[in-house]
């Protein structure tokens, strides 16, 4: 198995989204790329963080390709707005991958170049090594499964 990390607003439709590929074993939200140990949603939401909301997706490489989830992840958000996507607007919202070994990291850069190419405005994801993924509270995880939601 290999795990991937995305930032792409807030975590629960990302989770829905990737749960629903073949090849994925698993998902988590949770929070990464900040300077707070383990930190609380409450925190993370009221931005001193520095986190970001993530979805970790653990995939089978031999079913699915990293290269695939990351035009997943171009398609489910909009790139071009610096810390906020849609109604949800503060750091914690930013476009990023974070990556886990340095293929991905190529990868990710090659993916964002060609995205880049795509579009009229700059594209404002980052992509960074994962120091850490701090898993959220258990209420966030699958929480459109659990309120019966449909987002798209």
């Amino acid at each position: 198995m290999a795990v991937a990390t995305f930032a792409m607003g807030c975590f629960w439709k990302p989770e829905m989204i990737f749960r629903r590929l073949g090849g994925v074993e698993d998902t988590a939200v949770g929070y990464a790329g900040g300077h707070v140990p383990n930190p609380t949603y409450a925190q993370v939401c009221a931005g001193d963080t520095g986190h970001a909301e993530v979805v970790q997706i653990r995939f089978d490489p031999e079913r699915i390709a990293y290269t695939d989830l990351l035009d997943v992840f171009w398609q489910h958000h909009d790139p071009t707005t610096r810390d906020r996507q849609g109604w949800d607007i503060g750091r914690q919202y930013r476009s990023a991958i974070f990556t886990h070994d340095d293929t991905q990291l190529a990868e990710a850069r090659a993916s964002l170049d060609a995205r880049q190419a795509e579009l009229n405005k700059p594209v404002v994801t980052d992509i960074e090594p994962l120091e850490a993924f701090y898993r959220a509270e258990d209420y966030h995880q699958r929480y459109l499964e659990k309120t019966g939601t449909v987002c798209f």
